[in-house]
């Protein structure tokens, strides 16, 4: 006979990774900010800033924001990941690192 699915146990379980899962992601978008120099602009200015990238239509701006955060990710020495980090695809699977920002704000 079949042993019956701890249905419980199972879900504590994903809601473990889950919370691990954002846990992580905070880390490493904190860790981006730092990275990029965007930790010298206030809370405001920051938060403005993305809401503005998240807003814009423009697809050729966003490849080239795209390049330019892949070029970033590119040029900075890389710690090695352990298998885990690469499994969850580390900061450098977000684009959108050290942009420029339409009208000519951001970073430079």
């Amino acid at each position: 006979m079949r042993k019956p699915r701890d249905f419980d146990a199972d879900l504590k379980a994903l809601e473990d990774r889950a919370r691990e899962l954002k846990t992580r992601k905070v880390q490493q978008l904190g860790e981006l900010v730092i990275a990029t120099g965007a930790d010298a602009l206030s809370a405001e200015e920051l938060a403005g800033a993305l809401i503005v990238l998240t807003e814009t239509k423009d697809a050729a701006k966003k490849e080239a924001w795209a390049k330019r955060g892949a070029t970033f990710f590119q040029s900075r020495p890389r710690r090695s990941a352990s298998a885990s980090e690469r499994d969850a695809g580390g900061a450098a699977t977000h684009s959108g690192g050290a942009q420029s920002l339409p009208g000519g704000t951001g970073a430079a």
